[in-house]
């Protein structure tokens, strides 16, 4: 026997020598997938919800501040904010303070799509982690903190650091 998961005789050639990634790889593929199918159901589609998780969290921000927080392409979140406020979930103006600068907020009506993310969050949380374990749970998400603290090697273009449950 070896020490070897099952599934790495099935790795291509150039990620033998990296299953961990390869894993981390195909499971992230798989996991934004399953959250797309979970979200196209409220309208929205992969991303947008981390768009709105940010925003209930921080209330109005600046346009240039979102796109640093989600970490994406300025077009793209662009794109995603154009989406949200045709589906009224999100308004844009003019930052009274900076007329140049954008605040983009939620709306009323997200209030409702709130509760919907929550719980399809949970939805896509016990699916992904069907048949662990409370301890393997603990364990995996310990693990992930590690593995994200050494991915995380300079601080600017990290997530805001986010206190995680056991």
């Amino acid at each position: 026997m070896t020490d070897e998961p099952p599934c790495s005789e099935h790795l291509p050639e150039a990620a033998r020598c990296g299953p961990v990634s390869h894993a981390l790889s195909r499971v992230a593929r798989l996991h934004r997938i399953t959250a797309g199918k979970l979200l196209r159901g409220l309208g929205l589609y992969p991303g947008q919800e981390f768009l709105m998780m940010h925003l209930w969290d921080k209330g109005p921000v600046r346009q240039s501040e979102l796109i640093k927080a989600v970490d994406l392409d300025p077009s793209t979140v662009t794109k995603m904010l154009q989406r949200l406020e045709q589906a009224g979930h999100v308004r844009r103006c003019p930052d009274p303070r900076d007329r140049r600068a954008v605040l983009v907020e939620t709306t009323d009506s997200s209030c409702g799509l709130l509760g919907d993310v929550q719980h399809k969050w949970g939805d896509l949380e016990d699916h992904t982690l069907r048949g662990l374990t409370k301890e393997e749970r603990t364990e995996l998400l310990r693990l992930l903190a590690k593995v994200e603290a050494n991915l995380c090697t300079d601080p600017a273009s990290c997530p805001e650091a986010e206190p995680v449950d056991g």
